[in-house]
């Protein structure tokens, strides 16, 4: 069997990036590692009640977390941040009181700035989510994956991947379908692969959507 890696950990260092970026002693590591994953869970939580949008879909591409001595930047990159701005006009201040008080941080004040993305379709977490709400509609998967490389394509996007599995269609078998359009060089580490897992939840059980999205490819250095 082939041995499975993932594509973002597997191109660390050369075309992507941690989204969190700071140092911390070993004994006190873990305590860093649960307040990066508090401060997500409440983010998405957050923009999950406060935006006018489908439940389940969180609109957020990535969160990236700096932090420092006296403060902790947080980068929140979304689709279309007016929703957020637009359901609460004091969003953002709410917000960063809330994650202060979410991770009991006294001595190390909380700065949120959200971003907006250039071409959310050619994001594979938001290609996910638009399958995802497809499928609890009852869209056949085929029509949902075809339309999801059409939203890709408009993106600029040079090739792409979608995997589902689960009990697709409500079948008594769980299966696995997948379709890909282009290329998508996974074993070439200077390709630009951007890849999310996506699992949701409809009558039939659990399925899970995977996506993997070929932006660009890094020239050679002479």
């Amino acid at each position: 069997m082939g041995q499975k890696i993932n594509p973002l950990g597997f191109r660390l260092g050369t075309t992507q990036s941690h989204h969190s970026v700071w140092f911390a002693p070993s004994k006190s590591y873990s305590e860093g590692l649960q307040e990066d994953q508090k401060i997500q869970d409440y983010i998405k939580n957050y923009v999950q009640k406060n935006m006018k949008i489908s439940p389940g879909v969180e609109g957020i591409a990535r969160i990236k977390i700096q932090k420092k001595l006296d403060l902790i930047q947080v980068i929140i990159y979304m689709g279309c941040p007016k929703l957020l701005i637009e359901g609460s006009p004091r969003g953002i201040e709410e917000l960063q009181s809330n994650v202060q008080k979410e991770i009991n941080s006294a001595n190390r004040k909380v700065n949120i700035t959200i971003k907006k993305v250039a071409n959310p379709y050619g994001q594979p977490i938001f290609l996910a989510e638009y399958i995802a709400v497809q499928l609890k509609d009852r869209v056949s998967f085929r029509k949902a994956m075809k339309k999801a490389i059409e939203l890709a394509e408009q993106a600029d996007t040079k090739g792409i991947q979608i995997q589902i599995a689960g009990r697709i269609d409500g079948k008594e078998i769980a299966r696995v379908e997948w379709i890909r359009e282009g290329r998508v060089p996974l074993q070439t580490i200077r390709a630009k692969i951007d890849y999310c897992s996506y699992t949701f939840r409809d009558i039939h059980g659990a399925l899970g959507i995977k996506i993997w999205i070929f932006a660009d490819e890094e020239a050679d250095e002479e």
